[in-house]
């Protein structure tokens, strides 16, 4: 007998192996018709299988569906293999690669002798269409690694061989077919072709054979797929208006910043850009200074043998730009926690001094591939708002939690109100004792739950010299930005010899606490233009108030208005242009002003002025003193 337990925990018992299909099939018709795939076994030993999996054992089932996260993951990487069977359909020559799931979607990547048009991507969606229709079985089966080889080379698949040539000779492989279309995979598949029905492909880029530029550059064709229309409608309106916020397209139209081939990954601040940078500057700057940060700064340049204590070197050495002086080699800082430490060493340090947390804008640079930069979003030289607390093993709890409280604010300040929280555990390759990473991570779950959210745990993902929190923002659109972490680390300040004295009079090393807040203020500030779709709120808007005058005559009561808001720290400007008040006041909304102060002769003889609002919202004519007033509180209510 077979007993398979189910979700709610009742159980079924079988008298010989069956399908996760037929094991569906008992329980209802609905379901059967339903099941996608199935997860065999509970907690971190599940394992998604095909419907087709034979159960041949006592098992925890639950049957997968479209319902399921791990449903809508079988349709987009069932979809990816549709794509793939389209394209050899409509281009016969074409080579097939690899096509993975990926955020919202999957790619896959072909190796043709001409690039993809969009009337190519037109016919191969609908190709795709065609052959789901058809309802094909996707059907598994398993070769020797060897034969697998010599198969694919037959079919002309020459990539598809060298992936296999690259797994070991004494392993079997598994393939998937859906009609005239074979596939080297691991799975699993959704049971049929006709289980895919709401995709939609988006666009085609190049990529290099397994991410080496000295090898062929393929074309990746981008897909989305969805469990449901409204789901994927819903995707495709989200993009469009995603669209509309594209920092890049807004920095350009707002004119707050430009990136330069002169210098690739890196940003040039306009003026009014560099008001935005100043404000969230200052804005940490204050939380710092409020909440027990000391401010330093660290060179740019640091050894090379510092890195090597550190472990960045081996880690991160294809990622730093390196250079030579006087036959010494020098790293441009990826990183600001080095610097940290040997500001910690400089003096002895006693136990009572510890908290000691310090701060830094620090300027770091990465060597990231010219494929992954995105605008100001990522970047080679970068600006963190970066902390590190020096302090005891009892102090890890009532730091962290205190941080937490404190970065929740800052967010709320910035607009943010949903806020995920993860823990990132102890990796593979990493330094130190099992007994240190427990600590730091009982610290950080124990500081989340005294906290009073929720968690999710990512096992294996955390630093090689400490485990972490990420704090991830949801903006207006429903995406997701990794923005805070705090990572617990036993061990750096210990390679670097960093001690200090225990009240019982020996030497210790502190534990190292690493944060940040909004991370990269590039990255950050590109969040907050996409947030708010470039009309930053009243306190972050680069220019706050334009005022205007109707004909020359009121020059001189605008000039005198302006200074008077200069005085109160007002960002401001006059619009003295002999243009129609009406395109003035159209031209300023189009930049997004918060306020635009329109003073004629009846203003300019009351000392009044006529205020619009953001959203073209008439707010009346006001004394300038009521204004000032209102400006004042709204920017420190931060509205």
């Amino acid at each position: 007998m077979i007993t398979i337990t189910l979700p709610d925990g009742s159980r079924r018992e079988f008298p010989a192996p069956l399908t996760v299909a037929e094991v569906a099939a008992s329980i209802g018709t609905g379901l059967a018709k339903a099941a996608l795939g199935g997860k065999v076994g509970s907690g971190a030993a599940a394992r998604l299988v095909d419907t087709s999996f034979l159960l041949e054992q006592d098992s925890a089932l639950a049957i997968i569906t479209d319902k399921q996260p791990e449903g809508l993951e079988l349709i987009r990487h069932s979809t990816a293999h549709l794509l793939a069977y389209a394209v050899k359909e409509l281009f016969p020559e074409a080579q097939v690669t690899i096509g993975p799931v990926i955020d919202n979607g999957f790619y896959y990547d072909f190796s043709y002798k001409r690039p993809f048009t969009p009337e190519d991507l037109a016919a191969i969606e609908k190709k795709m269409a065609e052959l789901a229709k058809k309802d094909e079985p996707v059907v598994r089966r398993v070769l020797p690694r060897d034969e697998a080889v010599a198969y694919f080379k037959g079919l002309g698949e020459h990539y598809k061989a060298e992936i296999i040539g690259s797994i070991p000779a004494d392993q079997d492989v598994s393939l998937y077919r859906e009609g005239a279309f074979e596939d080297l995979c691991r799975g699993p598949h959704v049971p049929s072709t006709g289980k895919l029905k709401h995709f939609k492909l988006m666009k085609v880029a190049g990529a290099y054979w397994r991410g080496d530029h000295r090898n062929e550059m393929l074309q990746r064709v981008y897909g989305t797929a969805w469990a449901t229309k409204e789901e994927l409608q819903q995707y495709l309106t989200m993009l469009e208006e995603a669209e509309k916020r594209d920092h890049r397209r807004l920095g350009r139209e707002l004119d707050l910043f430009h990136i330069d081939e002169h210098s690739p990954g890196t940003v040039f601040w306009h003026p009014k850009g560099w008001a935005v940078w100043q404000e969230v500057e200052q804005t940490m700057r204050r939380v710092y200074r409020d909440n027990g940060y000391q401010e330093v700064k660290g060179p740019q340049l640091l050894d090379q043998g510092l890195w090597e204590k550190t472990g960045h070197w081996q880690k991160y050495r294809e990622n730093m730009f390196t250079t030579e002086s006087e036959k010494r080699d020098y790293a441009l800082k990826p990183m600001n926690c080095p610097g940290h430490i040997l500001i910690f060493k400089q003096g002895i340090k006693s136990y009572r001094d510890l908290p000691l947390r310090f701060g830094e804008f620090g300027q770091c640079h990465r060597n990231e591939p010219t494929g992954g930069l995105h605008g100001i979003m990522r970047v080679r030289g970068f600006t963190q708002d970066d902390g590190h607390i020096f302090c005891t093993e009892d102090m890890i709890l009532p730091e962290c939690l205190a941080y937490t409280t404190l970065l929740q604010k800052v967010y709320r300040d910035f607009g943010f109100t949903e806020i995920l929280y993860k823990v990132a555990t102890r990796p593979e390759q990493r330094i130190g004792s099992e007994e240190a990473w427990d600590k730091a991570e009982h610290a950080l779950m124990e500081s989340l739950r005294q906290s009073g959210v929720d968690f999710v745990v990512s096992p294996g993902d955390g630093a090689f010299y400490g485990p972490k929190i990420e704090y991830t923002l949801k903006d207006a659109l429903g995406r997701q930005w990794q923005c805070g972490t705090m990572q617990v680390d036993f061990f750096m300040a210990e390679r670097l010899g960093a001690e200090y004295v225990a009240e019982d009079g020996s030497r210790r090393h502190p534990v190292m606490l690493h944060r940040a807040i909004v991370g990269s203020l590039e990255r950050f500030i590109g969040i907050l233009i996409e947030q708010h779709a470039g009309a930053l709120p009243l306190w972050l808007a680069p220019t706050q108030v334009v005022v205007a005058n109707i004909t020359d005559a009121q020059a001189d009561a605008v000039q005198e208005v302006v200074k008077t808001l200069q005085k109160q720290g007002v960002r401001v400007q006059a619009d003295l242009r002999n243009e129609k008040i009406t395109y003035k006041i159209r031209e300023h909304s189009m930049q997004k002003v918060p306020f635009i102060l329109v003073i004629g002769d009846k203003e300019k003889a009351s000392g009044a002025v006529a205020v619009r609002a953001r959203g073209n919202q008439d707010l009346g004519v006001m004394p300038v003193s009521d204004f000032l007033a209102k400006l004042a509180s709204d920017i420190a209510a931060k509205v």
